[in-house]
């Protein structure tokens, strides 16, 4: 299996799609070990017909038809009534956006590109520095990796057969803990570079509520799904189609902003998405049955506790190299590839699965805006037409905030835990 590992790095390198470099090297396996090719495909077709990972694509849609439905923009007004007051508002309003959009979006680099195409525009007018401005709109999107219904943490929980429902749970502190670091810094930073408020008052009451009442429709989502979830209304798969319906709900009857020719549009957008994401799925069955065939875990696990057997240091040592894959590969790829690898050894060592699966998940988000080549920091920083350095320079406050929340969870595992228990019980 680690001849086919290489060779998917080999492809990867190359400038494959990372689908096919998957598929390939899963392939190369089963022609090594002289396997029948009816596995092949048996594993190919169940990987992608599990109905857990049907809640995917229904998310994809559903978050695809709220952002044409009107939904983005009132969350926008709200996050800039409450924000207008501190130092670097259209950056504050970033920070909150992303924690309100985490129900809807689910994905970090769409959200982070979404921000940039938004709010990027009024930065650069407000004459705030692009670097900056693509620093702080990527990075904020990193909280949708934490806030549910994240694709990430979906994809993790149905590998490592972890509770979905504990996950979306576990996922409100660290949210909101980035949310309010990733604030403070930039409520330090906009000072450092004089980037004064927008109103020298916070804004009425009545206006704020007003915002609240227009976007309480995309704010009650997450609630509503937590709620399902938890009282076995529904499974999360289900939930998937819940949030359709409910997106369409909201567009047509409350909204009136969904016509025929963007739910076309949408559908249109919904399926490209979810075909790269289904191939994705389907290649990684046949590469995860080689690591299983192989026992690669047991031999990873071997080698990590033969460096040492301190927990605390693996963990740190297991961020550094998903922090690493991140720069390289999407999120959705690694949870598949690397949970069933990871996550027992993790387990052998004490370290709670659904802490881990936080810390993963934060950790491989967090490498797509990591230098040297994170695909949303590339994303961002072409967005704000500036160089991918200038981001980096600019932006090293945000980063530290990130890296912060991190080791709050590596070291405060019981925080991180609180809601899971408090709603589920220990």
């Amino acid at each position: 299996m680690f001849i086919a590992i290489g060779i998917f790095f080999v492809f990867l390198l190359l400038g494959m799609p990372v689908a096919f470099s998957i598929g390939l090297s899963g392939f190369s396996f089963f022609m090594i070990r002289d396997l029948p090719m009816t596995v092949l495909v048996q594993k190919s077709i169940s990987t992608s017909q599990s109905f857990t990972m049907l809640a995917i694509p229904l998310f994809i849609l559903a978050g695809n038809l709220m952002n044409s439905c009107g939904i983005t923009k009132r969350l926008m007004r709200f996050a800039n009534a409450c924000t207008g007051h501190m130092y670097g508002n259209i950056g504050q309003v970033s920070c909150l956006m992303s924690t309100l959009m985490g129900g809807v979006s689910g994905s970090a680099v769409a959200d982070a590109s979404m921000e940039c195409r938004i709010l990027g525009p009024e930065m650069t007018r407000l004459g705030y520095d692009r670097g900056w401005s693509a620093a702080i709109n990527g990075l904020s999107g990193l909280i949708v990796a934490t806030i549910p219904p994240s694709m990430g943490l979906i994809i993790y929980g149905t590998v490592g057969e972890v509770s979905i429902g504990r996950l979306f749970m576990a996922g409100w502190v660290p949210g909101i803990l980035m949310c309010v670091l990733l604030m403070l810094a930039v409520t330090w930073s906009a000072r450092r570079f004089g980037y004064k408020p927008e109103h020298d008052h916070p804004a009425p009451l009545s206006e704020i509520l007003k915002a609240l009442l227009d976007s309480i429709w995309a704010i009650l989502f997450p609630v509503l799904l937590i709620v399902l979830i938890r009282f076995g209304i529904m499974s999360p798969t289900e939930s998937g189609s819940f949030a359709c319906a409910y997106a369409l709900l909201v567009g047509t009857v409350f909204y009136h902003e969904l016509t025929w020719e963007s739910l076309l549009q949408t559908l249109r957008d919904s399926v490209k998405d979810i075909t790269v994401i289904t191939i994705i799925l389907a290649f990684s069955g046949v590469f995860g049955y080689g690591i299983v065939f192989d026992n690669i875990t047991v031999t990873i696990a071997n080698a990590l506790l033969g460096i040492t057997s301190n927990s605390a240091i693996l963990l740190l040592l297991v961020v550094v190299f998903l922090l690493i894959c991140g720069m390289f590969m999407e999120t959705t790829v690694i949870a598949l590839i690397l949970t069933p690898i990871l996550l027992p050894v993790m387990r052998s060592i004490g370290v709670n699965e659904v802490v881990f699966g936080m810390i993963m998940m934060t950790t491989v988000t967090f490498g797509v805006m990591t230098p040297p080549v994170g695909t949303a920091l590339y994303a961002v920083s072409d967005i704000m037409e500036c160089p991918i350095e200038e981001t980096f320079k600019k932006g090293w406050p945000f980063y530290l905030a990130i890296v912060c929340v991190i080791l709050f969870m590596i070291f405060f595992p019981q925080a991180v835990l609180f809601l899971p228990n408090l709603v589920y019980g220990a």
